[in-house]
C-alpha cells in the first residue's frame, strides 16, 4: 500500500487530538471531542486537505481500551486503514522528549507512523462475539480484584484484632463476598455460553485447554488478546507479549546483567501462565519431572518455572497449528 499521509491521533476520555504528516511536515492539526460529532468533524476536515486520498492515509493511534471504541468504529465503517500501536513502542522510538501535551503526542504518533511505515500493521476488528468475550473477561477480572480487596485484609488482620471484633467484621463483609462470587459464577456461565455457541471459539478453546497448565481462564484470555490467534501467530511472539521470554542484558565487558524477562508485558496473561505452571508442576507428568530434574541440577527455581511457562505456550501453539488436542504420549515419527 502506497501511503501518502499519516494521521496521528492522541486519545483521552474526553478529547481527540489529530495531526496529519505528509512525510515532510505536519500539515494539519485539530482537537475535537471524543464523540461521534467530533470524529465526523475531524474526518471531514482531513478529507478536505488538497491531494489527500483517504484510502492511502494511515490513521495511527495507541491502545487505550474503551476510549478509542467510537473512533475505531467510525474508521472501520469508512474502510480507512488503522494502525494500533503499543504506547511504549512509540515512546521509546521517539527518543529524548522535551515537553508533553496531547497535541504534541499526536504529532509524535504521526511522525512515528511515517518513520516506521515499513512495519505498518493494519488493525483487524475482532468479531462481535470476541468483543463480548473481552468485556466479560474484563468484568470478571474486576470482580476478582474486588474480592481480593475485601478478603485479603480480613485474613491478614486476624492475628491483630480480638476474636469478637474479627467475627463482627467477617459478618459485615460476608454478604459482599458472597455477592461477588455469585456474580463471578454468572459471568463464567456467560463466557462459557459464548464460547460453546461459536464453532471457531469452541474449537480453539478445546485445543488450548487440552494442554496441561492451561485452564479456562487462560484459554479465554488468549482468545481475547490474540483475536482468535490471528494477532499473535507464534509461540515466540506470545512469550514476549506475556513477559515470559528471557532476554540477554550485556554489552562489551562493562555490562553483564543476568538474563531476565521484560516488564513490558500483558500482566494478566503472565499471571495466568504463572498459575498454570504452578499447577502443572504439582501434578504428575512430564512438566513436573522436568521441573524437579532441573531444580535437582541446581538451577534457579524461578528460571525453571519460567521455562515451564514457555513450554505451556509452545504446546498451546503446536496444538492449534496441528488442529489436534495435546497428547502427552505423542511420538514424533522420524524418517
Amino acid at each position: 500500500m502506497d501511503n501518502q499521509y499519516y494521521v496521528g491521533i492522541d486519545i483521552s476520555k474526553g478529547t481527540l487530538d489529530w495531526a496529519v504528516f505528509d512525510g515532510r511536515s505536519i500539515v494539519f492539526c485539530t482537537s475535537t471531542d471524543n464523540s461521534a460529532p467530533g470524529i465526523k468533524s475531524a474526518l471531514n476536515q482531513i478529507r478536505g486537505i488538497p491531494g489527500l486520498l483517504p484510502q492511502q492515509t494511515v490513521f495511527c493511534m495507541e491502545h487505550t481500551g474503551i476510549y478509542n471504541a467510537h473512533l475505531l468504529g467510525f474508521l472501520h465503517k469508512a474502510d480507512l486503514p488503522v494502525w494500533l500501536e503499543n504506547s511504549t513502542q512509540i515512546k521509546q522510538a521517539s527518543g529524548m522528549q522535551r515537553g508533553k501535551s496531547d497535541s504534541i503526542d499526536a504529532r509524535r504518533i504521526a511522525e512515528y507512523a511515517f518513520r516506521f511505515r515499513d512495519r505498518t500493521r493494519l488493525w483487524e476488528p475482532p468479531r462481535q462475539v470476541v468483543q463480548q468475550l473481552a468485556f466479560l473477561s474484563a468484568a470478571r477480572q474486576r470482580l476478582i480484584q474486588a474480592h481480593k480487596l475485601l478478603a485479603v485484609p480480613l485474613a491478614e488482620q486476624e492475628s491483630f484484632v480480638g476474636a469478637t471484633l474479627q467475627k463482627q467484621i467477617r459478618s459485615t463483609s460476608k454478604k459482599s463476598l458472597v455477592a461477588i462470587k455469585d456474580e463471578m459464577k454468572a459471568i463464567d456461565a456467560q463466557i462459557k455460553a459464548l464460547i460453546q455457541g461459536d464453532k471457531r471459539l469452541k474449537e480453539l478453546f478445546d485445543l488450548i485447554v487440552s494442554v496441561p497448565g492451561a485452564g479456562p481462564a487462560t484459554a479465554t484470555e488468549i482468545l481475547v488478546s490474540t483475536n482468535e490467534m490471528k494477532a499473535i501467530t507464534s509461540a515466540k511472539k506470545m512469550a514476549c507479549h506475556a513477559g515470559v521470554a528471557p532476554f540477554e542484558y550485556s554489552s562489551g565487558s562493562s555490562i553483564r546483567g543476568r538474563t531476565r524477562v521484560s516488564h513490558q508485558a500483558r500482566k494478566r496473561l503472565k499471571s495466568l501462565f504463572h498459575l498454570g505452571a504452578m499447577s502443572a508442576i504439582q501434578r504428575r507428568g512430564e512438566l513436573q519431572d522436568y521441573y524437579q530434574r532441573k531444580v535437582a541440577e541446581g538451577k534457579n527455581r524461578m528460571l525453571v518455572l519460567n521455562a515451564v511457562r514457555n513450554k505451556i505456550i509452545h504446546r498451546i501453539y503446536a496444538a492449534v497449528a496441528r488442529g489436534e488436542k495435546y497428547d502427552g504420549n505423542y511420538i514424533v515419527n522420524l524418517a
